[in-house]
This record gives C-alpha cells, sequence and structure tokens, in this order.
C-alpha cells in the first residue's frame, strides 16, 4: 500500500508524519484491501487541518477532513471519522444475502 504524506502552507516534524503513518496503518487492518492513502497537512490563518483519503478497490474513496489548533489532534479527528465510515460500511448488508 502506498501512503502519500503531503503538506501544504506549513512544515511537520517527522515524528508527526510517522503518526500519520501509523494511523493509515490501523485504518488499513479496519479497511478491506486498503490501495493507497493520502494524508494533507494543511494551515490557514493558525488553524491546522488534516484531511485523509483512502483509496478502496473498485474506485471507492473514503474521505475525512478536522481542523484544530494542532495537527495532533486534527489527525486524530480525522482517521476517527474515516474509521467511521469504514465500519459503516463494513456492517451494510451484502447485496446477495437473502432475509431468512
Amino acid at each position: 500500500m502506498r501512503v502519500t504524506i503531503t503538506k501544504r502552507h506549513c512544515e511537520i516534524s517527522e515524528e508527526m508524519k510517522a503518526r500519520a503513518d501509523k494511523a493509515v496503518e490501523k485504518l488499513g487492518k479496519v479497511a478491506n484491501r486498503l490501495q493507497s492513502a493520502e494524508v494533507i497537512f494543511d494551515e490557514d490563518h493558525g488553524a491546522k487541518m488534516v484531511e485523509i483519503v483512502l483509496v478502496l478497490p473498485r474506485g471507492q474513496t473514503k474521505v475525512a477532513t478536522a481542523e484544530s489548533n494542532d495537527f495532533r489532534t486534527s489527525l486524530d479527528r480525522a482517521a476517527a471519522k474515516v474509521r467511521s465510515q469504514l465500519q459503516k460500511e463494513s456492517r451494510k448488508p451484502s447485496h446477495g444475502a437473502s432475509g431468512d
């Protein structure tokens, strides 16, 4: 799986990059056949924003964005949002299941 980390209008530490990699790794355990991921760090007027984009099979994409006063909190919130999306997806009944 390919993980891309992008910085816009900001600098991030090696520790934060490692934290982003670890967060994506954990999401990969929830996602079914995660193909690639992008974590985007952005700063705008002091607000720290993180966006996580996951690419799944058959062109499916999951995106979550979070904003706070620091990148760590934003990363954790965005990861929680995308994890929630993945868990909802896994709870959906399959199309071929019978109702018996």
